[in-house]
């Protein structure tokens, strides 16, 4: 049984929203935190669509799902939202001197019995363990997008953290329907992105070198493999702003790739089911 009975979750992008949304299903109190009135407006837009999501997705979701509206509570003021947080879980954009920016603030302000969680899906949690204060009790919990169904959540510490906090982050994400994957050593990408980015990125190289179409891309993959989601389906799930921030820290090539998304398909408002559309229409913005 989990020991982490209040939660803050920063950041409110699809990803955020998940885990704090997911947090209050599984029954306990969180606090939403964004820079400002206008960002937790369209976070507020975001639960209501996850609470019709779960209610079509979920078994059992009707009426808990709406319930979980209640344990939500929203802040713009830092200090206030983690307050009395056991767990605060970052999850705001992949740049790392943000990240740092946001945990030299946290350390002062959250009790020293709280736990940081970064969601970084790309950048080491050894690269913000000092910015923290509290590196012993500072790890990354990894979660993947849409994950009332893909129920994984990557735990990985630095050499610092400590093994207690290992274990209460470890039941925490089982108290909340995840599968606790233990990462027992730091590796960048983590387990999942370890095998799904060569994939995607191998994937994007077809595309903007004009040798497959995306959709043809997704077609081959899905029917040789029996995988259910291709490279592209997988991109406008995650979204497209993550992998081009990841491709646009990479090499020369991985520069050129993350251009092509962005000419193509950011500039023109395509960031994937988020928007509705990216390599393919869903309809309206979610």
């Amino acid at each position: 049984m989990s020991s982490i009975s209040k939660v803050t979750v920063l950041g409110t992008g699809v990803l955020g929203s998940q885990i704090a949304f997911q947090t209050a299903y599984s029954g306990i109190e969180v606090s939403v935190y964004d820079i400002d009135d206008a960002v937790i407006a369209k976070a507020r837009q975001r639960f209501d669509a996850l609470v019709e999501t779960y209610e079509k997705e979920v078994p059992g979701a009707q009426g808990r799902a709406d319930a979980a509206l209640g344990r939500l509570r929203f802040f713009t003021d830092l200090g206030a939202a983690v307050a009395d947080a056991d767990l605060v879980v970052e999850a705001i954009p992949e740049v790392l001197e943000l990240k740092q920016d946001t945990y030299a603030r946290l350390g002062n302000l959250a009790p020293e019995r709280t736990i940081f969680a970064t969601n970084s899906s790309t950048l080491l949690p050894s690269a913000m363990k000092d910015a923290t204060g509290r590196p012993d009790r500072f790890l990354a919990l990894h979660f993947a997008n849409q994950i009332w169904k893909f129920n994984t959540a990557e735990v990985m510490g630095t050499a610092d953290t400590s093994a207690a906090v290992f274990d209460a982050v470890v039941a925490f994400a089982s108290a909340i329907g995840m599968v606790p994957i233990p990462v027992r050593k730091e590796k960048a990408g983590y387990v999942l992105n370890s095998l799904l980015v060569p994939l995607l990125n191998a994937a994007a190289e077809l595309a903007a070198g004009g040798y497959a179409d995306p959709h043809d891309a997704d077609k081959v993959w899905c029917t040789a493999t029996g995988a259910p989601l291709g490279p592209f389906q997988i991109y406008d799930i995650i979204g497209l702003t993550t992998p081009y921030n990841i491709l646009s820290h990479g090499d020369a090539q991985m520069r050129q790739l993350a251009d092509w998304l962005k000419e193509n398909y950011i500039d023109q408002g395509k960031l994937g089911v988020a928007s509705g559309e990216g390599f393919y229409i869903y309809g309206p913005a979610a």
